[in-house]
């Protein structure tokens, strides 16, 4: 049924951005991947999911700092597919410190990019949406959008806030066949990840398998990283007709991280 339609993938040129990208491009869905990276590797990928998948990818360089750019994304979505159908909120960016030391500068980037530009997105988005009765918004959240820990301010309050807006979106459409959810992942293995695998491993004289067992083991119940097909996959229920009826939930995919 989603064959056909149109997505944005916001933070897609890597991690569980690309993995989602990649899920929704496998049922037919055309593409519009962003965010930072080298020309070369970006236009890789780009080409190689057009090739692969058979659908039409096109890239937008939208800063999400920048409302301007977002709502140029939004456009370009339009203006290359005919209509937006899904966004997929995911960009996003991470510093850790404690509140009395955490860099302002940090702070602003952090609500910015992880909190504002979802915002921004889903205004531009919804109009179209809302004019042909038909949209799915899936913003990534994370555990830290139902939970708290150490060292993680901006980022916490900006992913309960993104909980908090996908309810009142999903509310104010409630009628209508557009929904909006949120996906809180635990540990993903992503490049991001595996360097702080790595890091951790380096810092502490460790094994890199023993780095992820400490790693998990301080959060992660399942000792399991999940990765970004699953997430992927769980975008790609909450678009199709199964998860119609199902807005304004927040679903973790953590391995029993929110259970304890």
């Amino acid at each position: 049924m989603l064959k056909g339609k149109s997505a944005i993938v916001t933070g897609s040129t890597s991690g569980i951005g690309l993995g989602i990208a990649q899920v929704l491009a496998s049922q037919g869905i055309n593409l519009v991947i962003n965010g930072f990276g080298e020309a070369a590797a970006i236009e890789k990928e780009r080409n190689g999911i057009e090739q692969k998948y058979g659908v039409k990818c096109v890239y937008s360089p939208a800063d999400m700092r920048k409302p301007e750019q977002i709502r140029e994304m939004v456009g370009l979505a339009q203006t290359s597919f005919g209509t937006l159908d899904i966004l997929v909120n995911n960009a996003g960016i991470q510093f850790t410190a404690r509140t009395e030391a955490f860099p302002e500068e940090k702070w602003d980037a952090i609500i910015a990019i992880n909190l504002s530009s979802t915002f921004h997105a889903m205004k531009a988005a919804l109009p179209g949406m809302q004019q042909r009765n038909f949209g799915r918004i899936i913003n990534i959240a994370s555990v830290h959008g139902l939970i708290g820990s150490k060292e993680k301010l901006p980022y916490v309050a900006a992913k309960h806030g993104v909980v908090g807006m996908t309810k009142v979106v999903a509310l104010e459409n409630a009628t209508s066949n557009i929904t909006c959810n949120s996906i809180c992942p635990g540990w993903v293995l992503t490049p991001l990840v595996q360097k702080q695998i790595d890091d951790k491993a380096a810092k502490e004289g460790i094994s890199v398998e023993e780095a992820s067992k400490h790693l998990l083991g301080e959060k992660q119940p399942s000792q399991r990283f999940a990765t970004p097909e699953q997430m992927g996959a769980a975008v790609l229920f909450l678009c199709s007709d199964a998860g119609s009826s199902i807005t304004g939930v927040s679903l973790p995919v953590d391995g029993g991280w929110t259970a304890q």
